[in-house]
């Protein structure tokens, strides 16, 4: 039935001078067309009222859909088609395996869009142990290597200008090319023939603001009742939420702690290293806490977590990304406990090489996965507050 169906589709779509769509796309756009017919699952999150707005599925709105879903699972649960039923919906699984293809169609530069396919734990793991080699190799030519103590001035291993110039290059080219990705998505997403509809400007801040809420509150990690997700069987948990939010939350305080130690250094002309009460230590603490958390949960989650739940394929990419954030927070945390010690330099290299691993990877791994998310978040919040033109008369 599967296999007539994309003929069907294949023969509509170079019939009407459209692109081919893809397997995943094919799919994705099967699934919703019964799940639109049944409606069962309307209320769990924001993709079912989103699919009750079309009644046909092309790629810009599959591809749409499948970023707006956060996998918690509860559709495929409560559903009376899933597998081994004959039509075989299974939404959480079809619209993972979307997800990489849009990360893959929107990279830039268009070619590094393989990346995220090969985007694994060895490659995690070798990324940032050749990086920390490098910085290793360069204190050893040095002498600086193990130097004795510093009393925790990292600048006196590695200056502040050249810390700044390597990082901000890696960071600003991982910020620019996730930008471009998503300003892409959301041009695909939302195509042209839309400005017509477009919403009147004021409602863009409410709309703005909504997504924001959302993404702050990691409001559909909840499930589909705000019970929690489904994640190796039956029963609901809200621990994926948690364990996302201690994620979330201890990477934006890491960047908050770099963030005023540049304050320091440039505006306050306050020096490092700084106390242990300073701004920059607490947050940087409290980043790192929350980073070491979090990813050991997700870890342990996605160790038990059910196949049919996702895609299995990805489950290297989800991994190299929980195994760089954990290197980030241990070293960090070590770096801290250890800067007045002679390990500083070693430690200092070591946290380096993984920090830098991870902007590296940024762009092409499972960071993407927010940033798209988010987008598509707001594109929720805009829709919602536009005439719903299919709306059934008392809806």
């Amino acid at each position: 039935m599967q296999q007539l169906e994309a003929l069907r589709r294949e023969a509509v779509a170079l019939a009407n001078g459209l692109a081919v769509p893809s397997a995943n796309e094919a799919e994705v756009s099967r699934q919703m067309q019964i799940c639109n017919a049944c409606r069962y699952c309307e209320g769990f999150c924001a993709v079912f009222p989103a699919m009750t707005r079309r009644l046909e599925f092309g790629k810009a709105d599959v591809h749409y859909l499948a970023n707006l879903c956060h996998n918690c699972g509860a559709c495929l649960h409560a559903c009376q088609y899933a597998p081994p039923h004959e039509f075989a919906v299974n939404v959480p699984q079809a619209m993972a395996k979307l997800r990489l293809d849009t990360y893959t169609d929107y990279a830039w530069p268009s070619a590094f869009g393989r990346l995220y396919q090969r985007n694994g734990l060895t490659l995690a793991l070798a990324t940032a142990f050749a990086l920390v080699l490098f910085l290793l190799l360069a204190l050893l030519a040095r002498g600086t290597l193990l130097p004795g103590p510093l009393q925790g001035n990292f600048y006196a291993v590695f200056g502040h200008n050249l810390l700044g110039l390597m990082f901000g290059s890696v960071f600003g080219l991982a910020v620019l090319a996730l930008g471009i990705g998503v300003t892409r998505f959301w041009r695909g997403v939302s195509p042209a023939t839309e400005a017509d509809d477009a919403p009147a400007p004021g409602l863009y801040r409410a709309a703005s603001t909504e997504a924001v809420s959302d993404v702050l509150s990691l409001k559909y990690l909840g499930g589909g009742h705000g019970q929690g997700c489904n994640n190796a069987d039956d029963a609901f948990t809200l621990w994926r939420q948690r364990f996302h939010h201690f994620t979330f939350y201890g990477f934006l305080l890491s960047f908050a702690a770099t963030g005023f130690a540049t304050l320091y250094h440039y505006l306050l002309q306050r020096h490092a290293p700084y106390a242990l009460d300073s701004l920059p230590v607490l947050l940087g603490t409290m980043g790192g806490i929350g980073l070491l958390i979090g990813p050991v949960g997700l870890l342990w989650l996605n160790l038990q977590r059910d196949p049919a739940h996702g895609d299995a394929a990805q489950r290297p990419m989800d991994r190299g990304f929980i195994a760089l954030l954990l290197l980030v927070s241990l070293s960090g945390l070590a770096l801290l406990l250890w800067r007045d010690s002679g390990a500083m330099a070693l430690l200092l290299a070591l946290h380096l090489g993984v920090v830098m691993a991870l902007f590296l990877t940024l762009p092409y791994g499972k960071f993407a996965h927010g940033i798209f998310r988010s987008a598509a978040l707001l594109k929720n919040a805009l829709e919602k507050r536009q005439p719903n033109t299919l709306a059934l008369p008392g809806d």
